[in-house]
């Protein structure tokens, strides 16, 4: 499964990626912010996204709006991994339709629960 992890912060995209080798994921790419996840995500051929929410240029409120209404991309599943644990923050993400959401910080073991929730039910 081809994982893309989008997120602004190099340090966290290292820490996401290095959370999904240490569960097993090996086929990772990497996106600065939303614009740029959406080119990748329209030139590849990817299985899952895993986002951040607060990035420049489209956070990941908005890449999960444009990823939704692409008729190519529509199906993949999006885990939103973010430091907004407000309740209306989860209602907006879920409402914009992100598969699950994890709020930083997490472990290895959260994720992949989150990620086998997410398989289980596509």
């Amino acid at each position: 499964m081809k994982i893309l992890v989008v997120d602004d912060s190099p340090t966290m995209r290292r820490i996401v990626t290095n959370a999904l080798r240490e569960i097993g994921y090996t086929e990772l790419d990497e996106a600065g912010d939303g614009a740029e996840a959406l080119e990748k995500l329209k030139s590849g051929s990817f299985d899952f996204v895993v986002t951040d929410w607060n990035m420049p240029n489209m956070n990941g409120l908005e890449l999960t709006q444009s990823i939704r209404k692409h008729a190519d991309l529509n199906h993949l599943p999006i885990l939103m991994v973010t430091t907004r644990g407000m309740k209306e923050d989860v209602i907006a993400a879920m409402q914009a339709r992100v598969n699950n959401y994890v709020v930083k910080p997490f472990t290895p073991e959260v994720l992949r629960e989150k990620i086998d929730m997410i398989l289980k039910v596509a």
